[in-house]
């Protein structure tokens, strides 16, 4: 009977340099590992190329006024941003990804992000500036990373290599910490953070005279006077609000006073639609200044501008919003928006008509009806509020008495009021 073959031992290999034969388990982690460097390497390649292409393109901007790399970071920017979005899931699939290594380039977009809001609200002229510095950071944290990856900063690829993934392709434990962390951790913070920079952002535009709170909004009526006797108060109004606002408010007038009244006209029917808020008041449960703001006392006069002192842009704007306003989002609407094309001097002109003109205009009516009457009450909208107390203490007033009134309660019916002496 002819012998069996015999299987050469573990030792006998060893002293052969034949190698054991691999598990199958151990292909597939080498395959996984394999695949996720490549993975990996990308997202961190793509992050560094959008961190020098950004650098490159914030610079030129804010040096030479040139958009050279616009479109090119536009589209690195958006890959860069899908493959971060990617690698975030992926750190909750399976805990071979580093998070010490990949967990900061999710944090770092979502912090840029985030840090847009108060660099908007306080440091609007310096934002050019504030965004080369925020491509420095995202170069320097994409080299170190780098250097962390390799052990040092060289440029081979794969960047991050297969020796740097450990434990297993899947874990609940580890799905189950990232989704909690999300849902329970990283969510309620960015709310909270966005609730908290809308506050900043109503208090500061408004300087001071429109707030958000934990109850919803306020204002802050402002009473001045002067050595002569006269007084003016500013009333920051709403187009929709509560009807207790409304009603307060348009008690509070005394009889000898004249009220100049906030409302652009059309005499020449340059406005294709009308623009009205009655939809916007139903579907928030509120009402319309136009139909509850009656003031029982007082003499009206209309102080504001015709829609003829407006610039021809402003006037393209305000059809076009009109349009969609009054018709919805049709698809022969969409080809007007798309098709529309403003000039560079756009938002200034906008800003000018719909703020600054009216005010100007206001302010002769302030003081041509200042030789009528002592009391001038002035319900405008909260944008014109902070220039109007500026110019009118360039007339001798000074701040007397504040009343803080509830425009819009939520969960939450009635209206109080809060005198406040500076």
């Amino acid at each position: 009977m002819p012998p069996e073959p015999q299987t050469a031992s573990f030792k006998d290999q060893l002293a052969n340099n034949v190698p054991p034969p691999l598990s199958p388990a151990s292909g597939r982690k080498s395959n996984s590992s394999h695949n996720l460097a490549i993975l990996l390497s990308l997202c961190l390649g793509l992050f560094l190329v959008d961190a020098a292409i950004s650098f490159i393109d914030d610079s030129l901007i804010l040096v030479f006024g040139l958009h050279v790399f616009s479109v090119i970071r536009e589209l690195t920017s958006v890959l860069a941003f899908f493959m971060t979005v990617g690698v975030y899931v992926l750190m909750g699939l399976t805990p071979m990804v580093p998070k010490r290594l990949f967990l900061p380039i999710p944090l770092f977009a979502l912090a840029s992000l985030l840090a847009v809001f108060p660099l908007v609200i306080y440091c609007y002229g310096q934002l050019q500036q504030v965004a080369v510095g925020i491509s420095v950071c995202q170069v320097i944290l994409g080299l170190a990373l780098l250097r962390w990856a390799q052990g040092r900063l060289k440029f081979s690829w794969p960047l991050v290599p297969e020796n740097r993934f450990e434990g297993r392709g899947f874990s609940w434990v580890n799905l189950s910490i990232s989704v909690l962390a999300t849902i329970l951790v990283l969510i309620p913070a960015v709310l909270i953070y966005l609730l908290l920079c809308t506050t900043l952002a109503v208090n500061h535009f408004s300087q001071g005279f429109m707030a958000l709170h934990p109850g919803g909004f306020s204002v802050e009526v402002r009473k001045y006077v002067r050595n002569d006797g006269k007084m003016i108060e500013l009333f920051p109004m709403a187009h929709v609000a509560d009807t207790a606002f409304y009603q307060q408010i348009s008690q509070t007038f005394p009889s000898n006073s004249i009220i100049l009244m906030e409302g652009v006209t059309d005499n020449q029917n340059l406005l294709t639609n009308k623009l009205s808020y009655k939809r916007m008041a139903k579907s928030l449960g509120l009402s319309e200044q136009k139909v509850e703001f009656t003031p029982i006392r007082g003499e009206w006069v209309r102080a504001d501008v015709d829609v003829d002192e407006f610039t021809p842009d402003t006037l393209e704007i305000l059809n076009l919003i009109t349009l969609v306003h009054s018709q919805g989002l049709k698809p022969e609407i969409i080809q007007k928006l798309l098709q529309y094309s403003p000039s560079p001097e756009v938002e200034t002109r906008l800003l000018d008509d719909l703020v600054w003109k009216r005010n100007r205009h206001l302010l002769g009516e302030i003081q041509s009806n200042l030789l009528l009457t002592d009391n001038i009450m002035v319900p405008w909208g909260v944008a014109h509020m902070p220039g109007i107390a500026k110019e009118i203490q360039k007339l001798g007033f000074h701040l007397d008495e504040s009343r803080e009134y509830m425009v819009i309660r939520f969960g939450s019916s009635g209206n109080q009021s809060k005198v406040v002496k500076p």
